[in-house]
């Protein structure tokens, strides 16, 4: 696929803005779970917290994933077919497919609240709430770096 140099820039820039928005989510939420964790089932405070762990999923990190993987497919397409000769760039997809795994559990776990269900502890929510930041510095390096 060949893209015009102000169309490439452009999809960039919105994969760009899709990307921060969705770290945002998958690097809040599990923040979110942390603190739900200490509120009692049925408390004001838990039903507010499922208020807002639904916002933020279904509002804010669903349409931002789903617009990072689109767009992040169309730069690939017209980076071409030798992107997957580098090293860089299997890494990369790797970490975004984590990521994608990451948001999953993230939705399972926020079901699992919104039905007064949750079996983890506030510090196994601590440690999760670390992997999209690994997860981030392993794309950011890869991206900008691009060993290999």
């Amino acid at each position: 696929m060949e893209l015009s140099a102000t169309a490439y820039a452009w999809i960039k820039a919105i994969h760009v803005m899709s990307v921060i928005a969705w770290m945002a989510g998958l690097l809040y939420l599990p923040r979110l779970f942390v603190y739900h964790v200490d509120a009692a089932v049925g408390s004001e405070t838990s039903e507010t917290f499922k208020v807002m762990e639904r916002r933020l999923l279904r509002g804010i990190m669903n349409p931002a994933m789903i617009s990072s993987v689109v767009f992040g497919l169309v730069l690939m397409a017209a980076s071409g077919a030798g992107i997957w000769h580098t090293v860089w760039f299997p890494v990369k997809a790797g970490a975004v497919v984590a990521l994608m795994v990451m948001h999953v559990f993230c939705g399972k776990w926020r079901r699992a609240f919104a039905e007064d269900r949750n079996v983890h502890s506030g510090r196994f929510y601590r440690y999760m709430n670390e992997v999209p930041a690994v997860l981030m510095v392993i794309i950011v390096i890869m991206v900008i770096v691009q060993p290999g």
